[in-house]
C-alpha cells in the first residue's frame, strides 16, 4: 500500500507556508476592506438601533452607560443652606478678596443648573439602557471584534509583510525558484547558486544585526522588534537552506558546466546584496542594508498590495479567462502582428490591474506566446510579444506603480499620470503594430467578416458570465460598501472577483475529453484551485518583493556613491537637462526594479528636472516610459525573465535553434523589437511635450 507523506491531503509545506500565507493574505484583504465595512456596520447599527425619539444614536451604545452619581431630585434650598452655614475656606489667594460678598442667589442658580444637567444625565442614562437589548450586546460584540482587528492590522501592517515575505522567502529559496538570468542546471551552477546565496544572505544577516544593535543603543524604544527578530531568523534560515544545497546539490544536477555560465544563475537579489553589502561594508556603514530594507517596511501597504496583485494573478491563472478571450479573437485569423498588437491591448488592463509586476506574464504568458507562434509568428518575435505584454500597460490606470510615484511627490496626482499614460500607451502600443507591420514576412491577411464575426459572437457567449460576475462584485462594493473601484480601492476588489471567478469557472469545467491536454491540470476544484493559486503565489512573493527589497539598497548605493550629486541642479537648456536626465533615467530602469527605481528618483533626480522646468507630470511620463523599456532591456529584463520562466528552457533553446543561422535582426529579436518599439516612444513622449511649454 501507498502511504502518501500527506495530512489531510496536505502536504507539509502547505501546512507550514500554504495556509499561512493565505491566512495573512486574507488579514490584508481584512484590513484593507476594514474602514468601508466598519463604516457601513455603523451606519447600520444606528438604522437597527438608534432611537430618534429619545436622541439615542448607536455609536453611544457602543459601551455600557455609566451612572450618573448625582441626585436629580436634591433639595436646592436646603443644598444653598448648607453652603452658607459652612465656614469659607482661607487662603493668602482668598484673603486678597476678604471683601467680597457671597451671593445667596448666584449661588441658588448654580445649584439648580447643576440639578437640571443631573436630571438630563439621569434621563440619558435611563434611555441608554432601554437600548441595551441582548440583540444589541451582539451586535455590538461583532462590530467592536471586528474593529479591534481592523486596527490591530493597521497598527500592524509592516509585521504582516515581514511575516508574508518570511514565509514565502524561505519556500522560494527551497525550491529554487528565484529569479536569474538562467536556471542553475550542472553542478558548478548549483555550487555558485549556494555560495553566491550563502554570502549575500550573510551580509544581510550581519547588518541585520548591526541595525538592531544600533536601534537598541539610541534608547528610543522599537516600535515592533519582532521585525529584528524576523529579520535574524528569515536571513538564517536561507544560509542554513543554501548551505545544505551546497553540500548535497539536488540530484537532478549534471555534470559538466562552467564558473562563467553559472554565474549568470545566481539570483539577483543575492547579487544585489552583494554588491550593496560589500559597497556599505568598505563605507563601513555595517547596518546600510538593513536600513534600505526598512524602506520596504515603510512602504507595507504598498508591498501588501502588490502581494494581493500576485495573488489576483495566480488566481486568473486558474481560470480559462484568457483561453476564453482568445477563441472571440482567433476566428478572424488574423496575421501574427496583428494578433499581436490586439492581444498587447487587451493585456494592458490585466497588466495594469496587477500592479505592473510582471504578474500578467506569469499568469497568462504561455498562453499567449503559444497563440501568437500558433499564428505563424517567428518563436523569437512570440517571445518578445509576451514580454512586451506585461509591460505596455505600467502607465494605465490603477497601476500601482502610479499610485506610488503620487505617495512621493506632491506634484503630481493619479488621476493626472493616468489621463497621460492613456496617451502614451496608445503611442507605445501604435509604435508597436507600425514596426511589426514594417518588418512581417507576410502580407496583412483577415478572415472573411461573414465567417468569422457569427463565431467570435458565438465565442462571446461563454465570456460574458465572467464579465456579469465582475460587474456584480463592483455592484456590491458600490451600492453595499459605498466603494467604487479605482487604484486605492483595487487591490481590495480584484480578489473578490478573482475568487468569484474561480468559483464559477471551476463549477462549469468542460469533460477532460474536450480540454486541451495542456490544461487539464486546471480541471480542479475550487478549493484546490485557490490552494495551487496560493502555492504558486508564494513563490512569487518571495522572489519578486525580494528582488524588490534589495533594489531598493542599490538605489542606496547608487544614492551615496554621488553620482546623483554630480548632476547640475541647474542647466543652461532644458533640452539638456531633459537629455542628461533622459540617460540616467535609462540606466536607473535598466538596473533596477520599477518600485525601487521610483523611491530613487523621487529623492534625487525628480528635483533637478523640477529646478530646470521641466513639468512634474511631463517628467514621470519620461520616468515611466523609461521604466518601460527597462522592463525589457538587460541586464535586468525582469519581464524577458518571466517569460523565459514561463515557456520553459525547450521552448528557448528551440527559439535559438530556429534563428540560428538567419540574421543579427532576427538572431535578438526578443531583445531588439521591444528596443525599436520603445526607445522612439521614449523619445518622442520625452521631447515633443517639451515643444509646447519650454521657453
Amino acid at each position: 500500500m501507498n502511504h502518501k507523506p500527506v495530512l489531510l491531503n496536505r502536504s507539509l509545506s502547505e501546512w507550514l507556508s500554504s495556509l499561512p500565507v493565505f491566512l495573512l493574505l486574507i488579514l490584508t484583504l481584512v484590513i484593507g476592506t476594514g474602514e468601508m465595512i466598519h463604516g457601513q456596520l455603523l451606519r447600520m447599527g444606528e438604522k437597527l438601533f438608534g432611537d430618534p425619539a429619545t436622541g439615542v444614536q448607536y455609536f453611544m451604545l457602543r459601551a455600557d452607560p455609566e451612572k450618573p452619581d448625582c441626585d436629580p431630585n436634591a433639595d436646592i434650598e436646603a443644598t444653598l443652606q448648607k453652603q452658607l452655614a459652612a465656614p469659607a475656606a482661607t487662603s493668602d489667594i482668598d484673603s486678597l478678596f476678604a471683601d467680597d460678598v457671597v451671593d445667596p442667589e448666584a449661588i441658588r442658580q448654580s445649584l439648580i443648573t447643576a440639578k437640571e444637567l443631573c436630571g438630563e444625565k439621569v434621563t440619558a442614562y435611563t434611555n441608554l439602557s432601554k437600548n441595551i437589548t441582548p440583540e444589541l450586546k451582539a451586535y455590538r460584540a461583532t462590530e467592536t471584534a471586528f474593529f479591534g482587528l481592523f486596527h490591530f492590522g493597521t497598527e500592524n501592517r509592516a509585521v504582516i509583510l515581514i511575516l508574508m515575505v518570511a514565509i514565502a522567502a524561505i519556500s522560494t529559496t527551497l525550491g529554487l525558484h528565484h529569479i536569474a538570468l538562467r536556471p542553475p542546471t550542472t553542478k558548478i551552477d548549483f555550487k555558485v547558486y549556494s555560495i553566491a546565496m550563502i554570502v549575500g544572505n550573510a551580509l544581510l544577516l550581519a547588518s541585520s544585526v548591526s541595525y538592531w544593535q544600533l536601534q537598541v543603543g539610541s534608547g528610543i524604544p522599537i516600535e515592533h522588534p519582532i521585525i529584528n527578530y524576523l529579520w535574524v531568523i528569515l536571513f538564517t534560515a536561507l544560509i542554513g537552506i543554501s548551505i545544505k544545497g551546497l553540500i548535497k546539490p539536488p540530484a537532478t544536477a549534471t555534470d559538466g558546466g562552467s564558473v562563467g555560465m553559472a554565474t549568470l544563475s545566481i539570483p539577483l537579489y543575492a547579487f544585489m546584496a552583494m554588491t550593496s553589502g560589500f559597497n556599505f561594508l568598505f563605507q563601513a556603514h555595517y547596518s546600510g542594508l538593513a536600513i534600505y530594507l526598512g524602506q520596504m517596511m515603510e512602504l507595507s501597504g504598498v508591498f501588501l498590495n502588490l502581494a494581493l496583485y500576485i495573488w489576483v494573478g495566480m488566481l486568473m491563472k486558474q481560470t480559462r479567462v484568457v483561453d476564453l478571450f482568445l477563441n472571440i479573437v482567433r476566428p478572424w485569423k488574423f496575421s501574427p502582428e496583428v494578433l499581436t498588437y490586439i492581444i498587447l491591448l487587451a493585456a494592458a488592463i490585466p497588466t495594469a490591474y496587477t500592479g505592473a509586476s510582471g504578474i500578467f506574464v506569469i499568469a497568462a504568458g504561455a498562453v499567449i506566446y503559444k497563440e501568437v507562434f500558433a499564428s505563424g509568428a517567428r518563436r523569437q518575435y512570440a517571445l518578445a510579444a509576451t514580454a512586451m505584454s506585461g509591460s505596455l500597460g505600467v502607465v494605465l490606470s490603477p497601476c500601482l506603480l502610479v499610485v506610488v510615484i503620487a505617495a512621493l511627490n506632491k506634484e503630481v496626482t493619479t488621476s493626472l499620470l493616468y489621463g497621460w499614460g492613456i496617451k502614451v500607451f496608445l503611442l507605445s502600443s501604435t509604435m508597436f503594430l507600425i514596426v511589426s507591420l514594417i518588418i512581417a514576412k507576410d502580407k496583412f491577411k483577415l478572415a472573411k467578416p461573414s465567417i468569422a464575426l457569427p463565431e467570435s459572437a458565438r465565442a462571446f457567449v461563454p465570456v460574458s458570465p465572467y464579465i456579469v460576475i465582475t460587474l456584480l462584485v463592483i455592484v456590491v462594493y458600490r451600492f453595499v460598501l459605498d466603494t467604487k473601484m479605482d487604484e486605492f480601492t483595487a487591490p481590495m476588489i480584484l480578489p473578490f472577483i478573482m475568487l468569484a471567478i474561480v468559483w464559477f469557472d471551476k463549477i462549469r469545467r468542460e469533460p477532460a475529453a474536450e480540454v486541451a491536454p495542456e490544461i487539464q491540470e486546471r480541471r480542479i476544484g475550487f478549493e484546490e484551485g485557490v490552494r495551487v493559486a496560493t502555492n504558486d503565489t508564494i513563490g512569487h512573493i518571495g522572489a519578486l518583493i525580494m528582488l524588490m527589497a534589495l533594489s531598493v539598497s542599490v538605489g542606496g548605493v547608487i544614492e551615496r556613491s554621488g553620482i546623483m550629486d554630480s548632476i547640475p541642479h541647474s542647466f543652461d537648456s532644458i533640452y539638456l537637462a531633459t537629455t542628461i536626465l533622459l540617460g540616467l533615467l535609462v540606466f536607473v530602469g535598466m538596473v533596477m526594479d520599477p518600485f525601487g527605481a521610483v523611491i530613487l528618483v523621487s529623492a534625487t533626480v525628480a528635483p533637478v528636472a523640477y529646478n530646470n522646468g521641466i513639468d512634474p507630470i511631463h517628467f514621470w511620463m519620461i520616468v515611466l516610459t523609461a521604466f518601460e523599456l527597462g522592463y525589457l532591456s538587460p541586464p535586468v529584463a525582469l519581464n524577458q525573465l518571466l517569460t523565459r520562466q514561463v515557456v520553459g528552457e525547450k521552448e528557448m533553446d528551440d527559439a535559438d535553434a530556429e534563428v540560428r543561422h538567419m540574421s543579427f535582426y532576427y538572431k535578438y529579436e526578443r531583445w531588439v523589437l521591444p528596443l525599436i518599439v520603445m526607445a522612439p516612444v521614449l523619445l518622442l513622449v520625452a521631447y515633443v511635450p517639451l515643444f509646447f511649454y519650454a521657453k
